[in-house]
């Protein structure tokens, strides 16, 4: 298992709402992820503060336009010292090598990740963009194409991290990063297809992407201390 593998969600409408939260949180026990709604509402400052505190920051903003446009994007992002960044698969092979060289051209190079195929959408929902099969081919075609573009992992289902092993045995360092993770008994809300954190691990998941079940909770801290013990006792149980 990954160190910190979780990745607690700071979908706030201000940043003030997420420094406050961020304030109760300790770098040294999960990361963060920066998505739309807070880098919209409060802009790279947000970012800038968390990584003072000592946050690795995921910035989830799925960049998705033309190579030449990605690649500063990403430029920026990684000026920025966030720990991950992320680019959609489906921009094309000749985006993903843009990414991929302008991190790679860049003095801070944070993890570089794909997303092949959102945890919102099901097989009926591909079918409606003209998407022909099933999302769990979907998935791997594209993770297939971030792979070969060098990418360091992918944004996928924890259901479908299994898939990779056998996809990319030699790969061990392909991250899976997987949202839609809910605790038992949480409500699905927009996610299809959803997991619980330790099932998630026990799949392959390397980084678990949670919300609301942590971010809603009326102790928001004690949740993620619960389920940090819970990965931690699966982390130290004998293997079967």
């Amino acid at each position: 298992m990954r160190s910190k593998p979780i990745i607690v969600v700071l979908d706030y409408p201000s940043a003030a709402a997420a420094m406050e939260l961020a304030a109760k949180l300790d770098p040294a026990l999960c990361r963060v992820k920066v998505g739309k709604e807070l880098f919209t509402a409060a802009g790279p400052a947000v970012v800038e503060k968390l990584v003072a505190r000592g946050f690795d920051v995921f910035l989830d903003l799925k960049y998705h336009d033309i190579p030449n446009t990605v690649a500063g994007a990403c430029r920026a992002a990684a000026g920025l010292g966030v720990w991950m960044v992320n680019v959609h698969a489906s921009g094309g092979r000749a985006m993903l090598a843009a990414a991929r060289e302008a991190v790679d051209s860049s003095s801070h190079k944070p993890l570089l990740i794909g997303v092949t195929v959102l945890t919102s959408l099901s097989t009926p929902d591909l079918a409606d963009i003209g998407v022909t099969g099933t999302a769990e081919s979907q998935v791997m075609r594209l993770a297939a194409l971030c792979h070969d573009a060098k990418l360091d992992g992918v944004v996928c289902s924890a259901q479908e991290a299994p898939l990779f092993r056998d996809a990319f045995p030699n790969s061990p360092d392909f991250v899976k990063v997987t949202p839609s993770i809910r605790l038992e008994g949480d409500a699905k809300g927009d996610q299809q297809r959803v997991v619980t954190p330790v099932d998630a691990i026990k799949m392959g998941a390397d980084y678990l992407v949670i919300g609301r079940s942590i971010t809603h909770a009326k102790e928001p801290v004690q949740v993620l201390q619960q389920i940090n013990q819970q990965l931690m006792a699966l982390a130290s149980a004998p293997a079967n």
